[in-house]
């Protein structure tokens, strides 16, 4: 199968690329296909004719988006139609990465592919925004696959690192230190999700929006306090709850999500604390 892969240098990205079972796969650099820059999309579709395009790019910079939202919309929403109609035209499928940020968190128990949207802020509102459109323009095209609080080896340009490298800094440090007790997610390792997604391109028939992430739930708290335990970490630890509040902005305060429909095609990933136990001892040697 040939794959044209979007974000290669990101942290999905460049696990897709180690992980990649022997798949024909195409990484151009942003300066070859870059979602600001609809006239490049075309191009690299038209020149690398892939059976799938997998986008992992997106503005996910959450406060930013919300100084910015004419960008986030850019990315996140106009650039997913317009890989859907490329994909169409030149019959291609597209898988798309989204969030468990289109979620409101007014539930307490895991959300479903079916469970209604309600995004809190532009980050949440211009992602669903891109799912509903790709899905809209093109729906025998497009899959979409939700995942949630991703961590992997080269971590995020855009966020400095990822959430477990910033904590293991902190530990060493030694200083006590606040950590958000309000919101419940379901951390994710880019190294397990991207060998559910090769998973899932083995499904002949994919249609619609599917859930992966690591099993189970935890607060950022309980998240930092396991990270600590494992590292063996002794400083003070102290659960803040902030109601999902940083200022003005808004982030759901349940957001697990229920991998039901990949379950049923017999897909599953480990449980993050399995998850977060070989991240540590691979890259930090604990």
């Amino acid at each position: 199968m040939k794959l044209l892969l979007i974000g290669g240098t990101g942290q999905l990205g460049s696990d897709l690329i180690k992980n990649n079972p022997g798949h024909q796969l195409v990484a151009p650099p942003r300066s070859g296909l870059d979602l600001e820059r609809p006239e490049t999309i075309d191009t690299a579709v038209r020149e690398s004719r892939p059976d799938w395009v997998i986008n992992t790019a997106a503005f996910l910079n959450v406060p930013l988006c919300e100084e910015q939202p004419e960008r986030a919309f850019r990315v996140n929403c106009v650039a997913v139609r317009d890989l859907a109609l490329v994909c169409k035209l030149r019959d291609a499928r597209l898988l798309t990465i989204s969030t468990d940020y289109v979620f409101g968190g007014e539930k307490s128990t895991p959300y479903r592919e079916s469970d209604r949207p309600a995004p809190l802020q532009i980050y949440g509102i211009s992602k669903l925004a891109g799912e509903q459109t790709g899905l809209a323009v093109a729906p025998e095209h497009v899959v979409v696959v939700r995942t949630c609080g991703l961590y992997g080896m080269i971590g995020s340009r855009v966020k400095r690192g990822n959430f477990v490298d910033q904590r293991v800094q902190d530990g060493q440090r030694g200083e006590p230190l606040d950590v958000s007790s309000d919101q419940t997610v379901g951390p994710t390792s880019t190294d397990d999700l991207s060998r559910a997604i090769y998973a899932l391109l083995a499904n002949p028939k994919l249609s619609g929006i599917y859930h992966l992430t690591n099993e189970g739930a935890c607060t950022w708290y309980e998240f930092t306090r396991a990270i600590y335990d494992i590292c063996g970490f002794k400083s003070e630890l102290r659960p803040a709850d902030r109601q999902g509040r940083a200022g003005n902005l808004r982030r759901p305060l349940y957001s697990v999500l229920a991998n039901e429909r990949a379950r049923a095609l017999g897909i599953t990933l480990p449980t993050w604390r399995d998850a977060l136990g070989r991240y540590l001892k691979g890259k930090h040697g604990k």
